[in-house]
């Protein structure tokens, strides 16, 4: 008898490491700098630390998550499984929002640099495009998926390493070698408490997809000792490299005051380095949006299919693959007119409606390890009380905290797509007396 195909376990903890890196898309902490110096009063690496420590803290707890549901997982499958299936369908829903604004905000950013290198075009322009190629190929159905992308990665890296030598040169040549031991990049008098944590809230954003590894879970050789410690490695080295690069980077222009705060890393590239390292920075930014945007459009549509595969959307819209290239075209599109609105929102606005989703996520993701010691506990299973109470509490308040410092127009819009979600849920549920459908696609929705 044939057996069925099944999964292989072959990922080490190597494997699973550069994955969740190269998903993150490390060159990301440069083209949202300006952003975040200017949000912060010029403390973007301490914006960055903070963020680092709520991600370690969630990242701990989704660990923890995938010791108890050693499955391909994500914050839905936790939630639902840990507290309750309706909870649980809202925090998918929530993740929708992610993966609905996500490629918006990668095409503004592009868009964002290039409309700064050539300021005779408007960014419009730029936007529209990376909206039209990224569509067009995806509808052929090639998709370029940066989590296989290790040379992209590599690329990135190369471009940060010079990056952060040609700042250390620039710093040294300025103000000699004792202008590199500086505290003002993390506290100065322009920036405090309140603007670090309102930069924390954007810098988290570059986080996204640290727990992307645990979609290999049933592909991992011992899953229970290796997915822990990579969600966790995963956001300590992002993190690192976040708040290194961002520590040079304000030593080289201090405060957080610049012509155009959404492609300011690229001023900073032509001081340190003059107009070909200039070039070569814009080509690397470029090319990983790029490639992540032609990633994220694929992944948000993939998730539409399979929530309207799943009736949780209208079947007969979401729910249908084109004939001729088997891809969901009506999704593609919808996500490609959603990219139209970046044309009218700035970068910190965009990327705080993209962190509404995640941290709503990670905030319920460490509420239910506690759910899930409760569980346990009257199971007559006795588990580390620090581990599954302590810092998964810790962790709750930390991510509930930033969530409150997002943009009010993003926390506006965000609560208006949670109350979307109450309505949906309940015509599903014929008015919570079913349980809602389990979107069990949800957790495979990254490409």
């Amino acid at each position: 008898m044939t057996s069925q195909p099944h999964l292989v376990r072959t990922l080490n903890l190597r494997s699973l490491v550069l994955f969740g890196l190269a998903y993150l898309t490390p060159i990301i902490v440069l083209g949202i700098f300006g952003i975040i110096a200017e949000t912060t009063g010029g403390a973007a690496p301490a914006a960055y630390l903070v963020a680092m420590v709520a991600m370690l803290f969630t990242a701990h707890s989704y660990g923890r998550m995938s010791i108890a549901y050693p499955v391909a997982g994500s914050a839905y499958t936790y939630v639902r499984k840990s507290i309750d299936s309706r909870v649980g369908f809202l925090v998918g829903w929530a993740i929708l929002l992610d993966y609905l604004f996500l490629p918006m905000v990668i095409w503004l950013i592009g868009g964002s640099f290039l409309s700064a290198q050539f300021p005779g075009i408007p960014i419009a322009v730029w936007i529209l495009l990376f909206i039209v190629i990224t569509t067009f190929l995806n509808i052929l159905g090639l998709k370029v998926a940066d989590k296989a992308n290790y040379a992209l990665m590599a690329f990135q890296i190369l471009v940060i390493v010079f990056f952060v030598a040609l700042s250390i040169a620039h710093i040294v040549n300025s103000s000699g070698a004792g202008g590199l031991a500086n505290s003002t990049p993390f506290l100065n008098a322009g920036s405090s408490l309140g603007t670090i944590s309102a930069g924390a809230a954007i810098a988290a954003y570059s986080f996204l997809g640290f727990d992307a590894v645990t979609t290999l879970t049933e592909e991992t050789i011992d899953p229970k000792k290796n997915m822990p410690r990579a969600i966790m490695l995963i956001a300590l080295i992002g993190g690192g490299i976040f708040v290194v690069v961002a520590y040079f980077t304000q030593l080289v222009h201090p405060g957080g005051a610049f012509a155009d705060s959404a492609s300011a890393a690229s001023e900073i590239a032509l001081q340190i380095g003059g107009t070909f390292f200039g070039a070569v920075f814009l080509a690397g930014l470029v090319a990983a949006q790029f490639a992540s945007g032609l990633a994220a459009q694929a992944s948000a549509s993939r998730l539409m299919y399979a929530m309207g595969r799943d009736s949780v959307l209208p079947k007969g819209v979401f729910g249908r693959l084109n004939a001729k290239y088997h891809t969901p075209v009506a999704n593609l599109v919808i996500s490609a007119i959603i990219g139209l609105i970046a044309i009218f929102l700035d970068v910190a606005t965009s990327t705080s409606f993209i962190n509404f989703g995640a941290f709503t996520a990670f905030t319920l993701v460490n509420i239910s390890v506690i759910f899930h010691y409760v569980r346990q506990r009257r199971a007559g299973n006795v588990l580390n009380p620090f581990s599954y109470l302590v810092i998964p509490g810790v962790g709750a308040v930390i991510c509930g905290y930033l969530l409150s410092r997002l943009d009010i127009h993003a926390v506006t819009l965000g609560l208006s797509w949670l109350g979307i979600g109450i309505v949906v849920l309940l015509l599903i549920t014929k008015g919570l007396r079913a349980a809602p459908p389990e979107m069990d696609t949800l957790e495979e929705a990254v490409v």
